[in-house]
């Protein structure tokens, strides 16, 4: 089936003091194209997930990468049949991406990225520990073999997670990955300033993994969890079969009707 909605998401690390000056006219400018999605703007950057006509989110990219602090930003591509967004939405915030640990700045040193055809290779070391930096719904929804679950509710909680159970003369080598890679930006700066010698990132996370290895050589297991409608997306990058209830977290597959944790019907 075609899949004519283009789903664009982005990230980037970059000083923007004016981004609540940047937030009108790409507001009405996304608007005006139907793109419909999420970008949220801080003094750190730029993220976002944008959906809609291919030639419109293409658009929209150029318009923000008319500023020159963009111009090089990178982007994740998926599609659909539908926009899986209600509305267009550009919200100002502290954080692209909330860790609330004051003082981490990613590009002042970051972990090094892997790229996902030398990423098995790497977390098949046995020196490396590898970590999901993750909410533990998303975790239980799909992710590496072998890797660690710090179970936390939301990512402000992994840097208490990482201070706790994580020692740089035990943990020499740390792979870690996210969904598109934005999370650990500031996971890994966060070990690095704690004096963790070697960190590693997955390279435009889960979602750029799925798109560059092949199934028959994939080390992924289960879906991954994304922030819209679709819920979650399996190997080949579509909507998936797995949601999550909406009262307790729980996964649940497309053929249960409830909840098989608290009987809910209230699905994501």
């Amino acid at each position: 089936m075609e899949k004519p909605v283009r789903i664009a998401a982005f990230y980037k690390f970059v000083p923007l003091p004016d981004y609540r000056d940047l937030r009108p006219a790409l507001l009405d400018f996304c608007r005006a194209l139907s793109v419909r999605g999420t970008i949220l703007l801080a003094s750190e950057g730029i993220n976002g997930t944008i959906a809609g006509e291919q030639s419109a989110v293409e658009s929209a990219l150029s318009f923000l990468r008319a500023d020159p602090r963009l111009a090089d930003l990178l982007v994740k591509d998926s599609f659909h049949a539908v926009i899986p967004f209600g509305r267009m939405k550009v919200r100002l915030k502290r954080e692209i991406v909330a860790m609330k640990a004051p003082g981490i700045d990613p590009r002042a040193g970051a972990g090094a990225y892997v790229e996902p055809e030398d990423w098995n290779r790497l977390i098949a070391e046995d020196d490396v520990l590898l970590l999901d930096a993750r909410n533990d719904y998303e975790v239980r929804m799909g992710s590496f073999r072998a890797s660690r679950n710090p179970e936390t509710a939301s990512f402000h909680e992994l840097p208490l997670y990482m201070t706790r159970n994580l020692d740089p003369a035990r943990h020499k080598r740390i792979a870690m990955f996210c969904t598109g890679g934005i999370r650990c930006e500031k996971a890994s700066a966060f070990l690095l300033g704690r004096g963790f010698e070697t960190v590693y990132q997955l390279r435009g996370g889960i979602l750029h993994y799925l798109e560059k290895v092949k199934r028959e050589d994939s080390l992924w297991e289960g879906e991954c969890f994304v922030f819209d409608e679709r819920v979650s997306l399996d190997h080949g990058l579509q909507k998936g079969g797995i949601t999550i209830c909406d009262d307790c977290k729980a996964v649940v597959k497309a053929e249960e009707e409830a909840c098989p944790h608290c009987r809910s019907t209230n699905f994501l």
